[in-house]
């Protein structure tokens, strides 16, 4: 008998706005094909979509959850999903991203607390929420997007007053959904994203000295097992998905404060100051002065830039 087929999983980076780190895809451009895709897909940050027509269905670990307009799914970062419309439609979406760890701290400045859901024991029927029975949820989604859309005069404000809302309102529905004490072991896990472990520590611990021994004992994997798994998913090395989280982070420094190079070259992990302006000048192609001297002259809005319309008509 042949062996099944593995299924490929893409990885789709979103560079948040650095002014204001919400990133919002709106309008008919966003339709879901009904051509089910071979590829299973997961993001850099967690995402909130609202089905504004038609019907389909979306494959979470496993799962397939029929979803209709007027649905609001909640998929965190480095979950791996694909989405596909019924037969002879095209459903349309809009989605909000961002990174609950940016949104708190961009609204208490600086005071944020770990509430982000254990994937390992997320359920795919848990990401998605019906209108009638949600409907708070629907509303806050929805104003949400309204006010990015229109951005009347304080939008901003608004914007992230009624997402905090949301997201507060999402983890509370999803902590009553899920056993209060279900520790799952390797063999419950072996199917699920085996490097997702590693994604979220870098995520959360990149300005700390990381070693791949370290790295690989956190998926249960060899060195060498797990440098070959990384690079089949991610299609980079852990090394440098390390140092491109800790350059997007840098950006961000470089921006919102007047902290000095070297002091921005620390905060993110970087132990010396010239590797620091080696990796910034080879992923950014400039150095971090110009790049900071620029950014003071012109807003830096990065657009979705991996694999950005893979799956979409």
């Amino acid at each position: 008998m042949p062996r099944k087929k593995k299924p490929v999983i893409e990885y789709r980076h979103y560079s948040l706005p650095l002014n204001f780190p919400i990133l919002l895809l709106s309008g008919e451009r966003w339709k879901i094909s009904d051509i089910k895709s071979e590829h299973l897909h997961f993001h850099n940050h967690l995402e909130i979509g609202i089905c504004h027509s038609d019907s389909g269905f979306m494959e979470i670990k496993g799962e397939s959850i029929p979803f209709q307009a007027g649905d609001v799914t909640f998929i965190p970062r480095y979950l791996p999903h694909t989405t596909y419309s019924s037969p002879n439609t095209a459903s349309r979406w809009s989605y909000l991203f961002f990174s609950p760890e940016d949104l708190f701290r961009y609204s208490f400045k600086g005071a944020y607390h770990n509430f982000e859901p254990n994937l390992q024991m997320l359920k795919g029927m848990n990401c998605i929420f019906n209108k009638e029975n949600h409907p708070k949820i629907y509303t806050l989604a929805t104003s949400v997007v309204e006010e990015l859309k229109q951005q009347n005069t304080h939008y901003q404000e608004s914007a992230l007053g009624l997402l905090l809302s949301l997201y507060i309102e999402l983890l509370r529905i999803h902590s009553m959904s899920l056993p209060l004490a279900n520790q799952e072991t390797e063999q419950n896990v072996k199917g699920d994203f085996v490097i997702s472990p590693v994604l979220e520590y870098i995520t959360k611990n990149y300005m700390r000295p990381i070693t791949i021994n370290f790295l690989a004992d956190l998926c249960h994997l060899s060195p060498t097992h797990f440098r070959r798994k990384f690079h089949e998913m991610m299609g980079t090395s852990p090394l440098d998905f390390l140092n491109s989280t800790r350059i997007e982070e840098a950006c961000k420094q470089l921006k919102r404060t007047d902290d000095s190079i070297l002091s921005i070259s620390e905060q993110v992990g970087f132990q010396s100051i010239s590797s620091f302006n080696r990796c910034f000048s080879k992923l950014m192609g400039k150095s971090p002065k110009q790049w900071r001297k620029g950014v003071q002259s012109e807003a830096q809005s990065a657009n979705a830039s991996i694999l950005e319309f893979t799956g979409w008509v």
